[in-house]
């Protein structure tokens, strides 16, 4: 099994600040209201079915792992965010979906070498610190043979410039920590399984986001639902003119994601998000 004795204070404090984070808002909006299509999306491309042992790493409040336990699958939903496990086991429950809630560290899973039939990731794992550290842990669990599937945002799409948009707002990360939208390079992820897996196939895709009117709504909508957001409008809370300039650079971000699109039905704005979609086989 993983092992996180070895943390320093360091990487400690920075794990109780991704918890922490993770636990404001409402990330179940975010995932329910906005990009639903994406967890069922991976479960298909991982092959997903009856009797397959899986298990979704970050797994929030269950987007991906609740479409794989409905396909029949034996699911464990793993998260280092408590919060999110409890808002997703009653989701489950709503669904009649069955599965295991589990905390846990993606860079440091409490699970057993070779443990699992899948092993897969719906826009989660990126966002621990460490890339290397969590593609060891999600090939170590996975079986020879087995199925790791990643779903993330690239850095080019809408959340991955959401992200760059908000960073000099946003305290400076930790030593060590890499950027979370490297997992949308395909160049980055591929490195990261290297000669560990086999069958490699990599697309990208855009989920459309409809659900909005005017550019402004897009960022306060981020605003009131997803940490990471909250937390960087938390940290420039003292200075009106920051926060001002932030919530016009990303009303720009959203009229410019828009422009490219046919526009929404009733005139409202249209997004296109673009994904990263990743399967291999474990060697």
């Amino acid at each position: 099994m993983g092992d996180a004795s070895g943390e320093s204070d360091a990487d400690r404090a920075v794990k109780a600040k991704h918890r922490a984070m993770w636990a404001l808002g409402d990330y179940a909006a975010v995932a329910n209201q906005l990009i639903p299509a994406l967890g069922t999306a991976l479960v298909d491309a991982c092959g997903i079915r009856a009797g397959t042992r899986v298990l979704d790493v970050a797994a929030g409040t269950g987007n991906a792992a609740i479409p794989a336990a409905l396909a029949g699958a034996d699911v464990v939903a793993s998260d280092l965010t408590p919060d999110l496990l409890h808002v997703g086991r009653r989701i489950a429950e709503g669904l009649g979906a069955e599965l295991e809630w589990r905390e846990a560290d993606a860079e440091a899973l409490p699970f057993g070498d070779g443990a699992f039939d899948t092993v897969m990731s719906c826009v989660g794992v990126m966002f621990a610190p460490h890339h290397q550290a969590s593609a060891d842990e999600m090939l170590r669990v996975c079986r020879p043979g087995g199925t790791i599937g990643l779903l993330n945002w690239t850095p080019e799409g809408f959340i991955g410039r959401m992200f760059a948009t908000m960073k000099p707002y946003a305290p400076p990360p930790p030593p060590g920590a890499q950027p979370p939208p490297m997992w949308g390079d395909e160049g980055h992820v591929r490195a990261l399984l290297g000669e560990r897996v086999t069958s490699v196939h990599a697309r990208r895709g855009t989920v459309r986001v409809d659900r909005f009117t005017t550019p402004g709504e897009v960022g306060d909508y981020f605003k009131k639902n997803y940490g990471p957001t909250i937390a960087v409008y938390r940290n420039i809370a003292g200075t009106p003119e920051r926060v001002a300039a932030l919530d016009q650079e990303l009303a720009a971000l959203a009229r410019d994601q828009a422009s490219a699109t046919d526009g929404a039905a009733g005139g409202g704005l249209a997004m296109d998000w673009e994904y990263l979609l990743v399967t291999a086989q474990r060697r």
